[in-house]
């Protein structure tokens, strides 16, 4: 977001900018699902809805695990919040103490090392590897586990780096994980949708039955369903989590916007093409941006698996001195010229606890990627390395 800010700024003083940096959809919300609104407003459905949320986007919720992820879920234990990071802010604060430790992988999510600190908790993280995939290493989370480990995070797809775990890399955690009971689980599966080369999602509750009893399955209706703002996020787990969840939400917003709710269920009840529709059009951006960095010497990208982001190596950039003699120390530098110098406004690796990268998001149209490419690469061939 600040990252989009600088570039707007830019944007209004006159300047070219193709703003990369912010990752949601550019599509529109499904007309069904707008209408499903339309027609709860119409129909008076504008009063406070249950803490946990409405009946019916609950049990849509749990048919939703069913079909998609093999999951037996209760409708109670679904509860509903304002999107999935109010979901992730609730966990945590329903259950970390001062000086519990989360571990968090990195490349990460901006906002899973801040949240935990939020609470007087300590972000431990863990780097992977781009020779694994980025995926986290189970010796790596082994060795990174202590008593005061509160969280695990998983995000898969993950975004920055696109990174997919199969089933077999889920269990393979999982059986770490069993040797350390006191350890709850986040799987964060709001990209379950966005994947490529044909590859399968499978939920980590469906690949470690085992840990349902600690696990919470976080996801929501923003990135599949083209719905960011409409702020709707859910998730199942184990009872007496979902219970404290549920408290803190009763006396922080009450409960989601009940229209909201109303799209929700549309969205996971009714027709399915635009989710498949967005999954193409993510892919071909995919390959798009995947072959146009190929041709740009100095930077490197592995095709991500998923997700629509692309976590570009520019260690080779690192030292370079731009047309202005300023030298490029870090990727915060690397993105800074490529921001004002080219005009395209991309995230520093350094904010995802993984450098030297840098994130742009391909959720925009194939011509602004095409272009956003070309300025790269006149960017990259105008410095001196």
């Amino acid at each position: 977001m600040a990252v989009s800010q600088a570039a707007k700024a830019l944007m209004a003083t006159g300047a070219d900018v193709i703003d990369l940096g912010l990752g949601e959809p550019d599509f529109a919300t499904p007309a069904h699902v707008v209408e499903a609104a339309h027609q709860a407003a119409l129909a008076g459905d504008t009063n406070y809805a249950p803490s946990a949320g409405t009946p019916t986007l609950r049990r849509a919720i749990a048919a939703k695990f069913l079909r998609e992820n093999d999951i037996v879920v209760d409708p109670d234990a679904v509860i509903v919040a304002t999107g999935a990071k109010q979901i992730i802010f609730n966990a945590l604060m329903a259950t970390m103490q001062e000086g519990d430790e989360v571990i968090v992988p990195a490349p990460y999510f901006v906002s899973y090392p801040e949240m935990p600190r939020l609470f007087g908790g300590l972000p431990i993280t863990v780097e992977t590897r781009a020779e694994r995939g980025f995926r986290l290493d189970p010796a790596d989370l082994d060795a990174a586990l202590t008593p005061r480990t509160r969280w695990l995070f998983l995000n898969n797809p993950v975004n920055p780096s696109g990174a997919f775990y199969t089933r077999a890399d889920l269990m393979a955690l999982g059986a770490v994980l069993e040797r350390h009971p006191h350890v709850l689980i986040l799987s964060d599966e709001i990209y379950e949708h966005i994947l490529f080369d044909g590859r399968r999602f499978v939920s980590f509750a469906a690949a470690c039955p085992e840990l349902r009893n600690r696990s919470l399955i976080v996801n929501g209706v923003s990135k599949a369903y083209a719905m960011t703002g409409w702020r709707v996020g859910y998730a199942t787990g184990p009872a007496p989590l979902l219970k404290a969840m549920t408290t803190i939400q009763s006396q922080s917003c009450t409960s989601i916007a009940s229209i909201c709710q109303a799209a929700a269920t549309a969205a996971l009840d009714g027709p399915q093409d635009a989710v498949a529709d967005f999954r193409t059009a993510f892919e071909r951006r995919r390959d798009l941006v995947v072959e146009g960095i190929a041709t740009i010497d100095g930077l490197e990208l592995a095709a991500p698996d998923g997700a629509f982001y692309a976590y570009i190596n520019c260690g080779d950039l690192i030292g370079a001195s731009t047309p202005d003699g300023l030298i490029l120390t870090d990727d915060t530098k690397v993105a800074t010229y490529f921001l004002h110098e080219a005009g395209v406004a991309a995230v520093p690796g350094a904010a995802f606890g993984l450098s030297p990268y840098i994130r742009i998001s391909t959720a925009t149209s194939d011509a602004l990627l095409a272009e956003a490419i070309a300025r790269l690469r006149r960017g990259t061939a105008a410095l001196r390395r």
